[in-house]
């Protein structure tokens, strides 16, 4: 990645290890536990409830799950729109119509069925929900280390809610961060929603 400076990008790696590992521990009663949890703090802030569009993902392994989180966005009546990774990482979008409307997709994703909207569609949430494996209280977000979400970030305008879903212990009081990482507003965690201030 041009513009990456050295110890950042060991740093990254070295905190990116020791999240997944502790992820990967993480019984899964407790994730089922974690998911509900999130899944009742988001949909209780004020953005989401006004929210007309949300955008989200889908969970995979033991990230803090969003099955539960997305159906229950569409039975209160939200767009939502779920990313669809394009071949350069980038992230196009389409519209999630209930579980049945998910398919197998490259690095064991679930995406939806329904046509894609472009890379832009996601400047139309008025909610932008996103992965991570940690977040500073500044509010930067430490990714898997693709670049997508950052991507999709910089298409969102400024002034949207835009929040990382977390385990309690991942927010951190710092986290590595390189010039091209985009900053999140919030993380739900199963504890509750913390504003973060970038």
């Amino acid at each position: 990645m041009t513009g990456t400076h050295p110890c950042q990008g060991a740093a990254k790696t070295a905190v990116r290890d020791q999240l997944l590992t502790a992820r990967r521990r993480r019984p899964l009663p407790e994730v089922g536990t974690a998911a509900r949890a999130i899944a009742d703090h988001v949909l209780a802030t004020d953005e989401v409830r006004r929210a007309a569009t949300v955008a989200a993902y889908v969970s995979v392994g033991t990230e803090p799950g969003t099955t539960d989180l997305l159906d229950r966005l569409v039975d209160a009546g939200k767009r939502v729109i779920l990313p669809v990774l394009l071949p350069d990482n980038d992230l196009d979008w389409a519209v999630y119509h209930g579980p049945t409307s998910l398919a197998p997709a490259r690095r064991g994703l679930l995406e939806p069925l329904s046509t894609p909207l472009g890379v832009a569609a996601v400047a139309t949430a008025d909610v932008v929900l996103v992965p991570g494996l940690a977040a500073s209280r500044a509010g930067l977000r430490l990714g898997r280390g693709g670049g997508s979400y950052d991507r999709a970030l910089a298409r969102v305008p400024v002034g949207t809610f835009t929040c990382v879903l977390l385990y309690d212990d991942e927010l951190l009081a710092d986290v590595p961060a390189e010039p091209h990482d985009r900053p999140v507003t919030a993380a739900a965690t199963p504890g509750g929603v913390v504003r973060l201030t970038a």
